[in-house]
């Protein structure tokens, strides 16, 4: 489909941005098929025109790279978790400013930048209170992450916790189950910047936009999983669905700029919410600047890895 009209947009406010265009994916999580009109009406009431591209199967590509030729100072992605990926991943630290409103369906960087879950009010954040903010990350496998990766197979548990937060207790427990089965056949292999060559259930790397540990861009924060026994692996397993993993004895955690992981078969990772296999031998490595998104002044971290 071809981009929607438009004319050059100014934001109101200290903040020129002479050029802004939208990404729209009307198929995605939260966000429904009148998102491409909704979405020009909202910018119209802010005194915005802005060039609005609609992702439809099989055009991703063709999407990014019209609305990239465009050379635009803003970009505002309403899509899913790896649509809001793939655009701050190619605008980098460089390109075009960045607004991730959250229209997936974990949303974990839109969470992590505005705190809000409905869309509109993450854009109304962004056009009214928003300034250049520098978001820093990491790469796993040549893969970005913006809010956390979890290697290794604790990374199956994810879609369970989901199901509890939505209140979907039976399915919960039906993928908690499964879970379970595959979580503890295996270890991860890894090597925190030179440390030793250990071995753990999992590693989770947390980027300093949602960790507890971190004031400044100074690294990630590696929390890494063991067990010992069954026991033990119940326990962290129960934690990693109904409560904070955190705050399980078996997690370790250490501020690091790059860690390297080694599996036998290809590593299960969970990336800012989006499942996907790594390679065996993955190595990770932090971006102090990933990205640079219209965002509000940076409070406490809210969100959760």
């Amino acid at each position: 489909m071809k981009p929607e009209s438009t004319r050059t947009s100014t934001r109101p406010g200290a903040l020129r941005l002479k050029q802004i265009v939208a990404i729209v994916n009307p198929r995605s999580g939260s966000v429904s098929e009148t998102a491409p009109d909704d979405l020009r009406q909202e910018l119209l009431e802010h005194g915005i025109e802005a060039r609005i591209h609609v992702l439809e199967s099989g055009n991703f590509s063709d999407v990014l790279d019209q609305a990239f030729a465009d050379s635009p100072d803003l970009i505002i992605v309403l899509a899913g978790d790896g649509t809001v990926r793939a655009v701050a991943s190619r605008a980098g630290p460089d390109g075009p400013l960045v607004a991730p409103l959250p229209g997936g369906t974990m949303n974990m960087l839109p969470k992590a930048v505005y705190g809000v879950t409905d869309w509109r009010a993450a854009l109304s954040l962004a056009l009214e209170e928003g300034e250049v903010r520098e978001i820093a990350g990491g790469v796993v496998d040549g893969e970005p992450f913006y809010c956390a990766a979890i290697l290794g197979p604790a990374a199956l548990w994810a879609p369970a916790r989901e199901a509890l937060r939505e209140g979907r207790i039976v399915r919960s427990l039906a993928q908690a189950r499964w879970a379970f089965k595959k979580a503890f056949m295996g270890r991860v292999r890894y090597r925190l910047d030179r440390g030793e060559l250990q071995r753990a259930e999992a590693l989770v790397l947390i980027s300093p936009l949602i960790s507890m540990a971190l004031t400044d861009n100074s690294g990630l924060e590696a929390a890494v999983m063991r067990t010992s026994d069954a026991r033990e692996a119940f326990r962290l397993a129960a934690n990693a669905v109904f409560s904070n993993w955190r705050d399980d004895p078996s997690v370790d955690t250490k501020i690091v700029k790059r860690a390297h992981a080694w599996s036998r078969s290809r590593i299960p990772a969970l990336l800012d919410g989006e499942t996907t296999r790594l390679s065996t031998d993955a190595e990770i490595r932090f971006l102090p600047v990933a990205f640079r998104a219209l965002a509000p002044r940076a409070q406490a971290p809210e969100a959760e890895a």
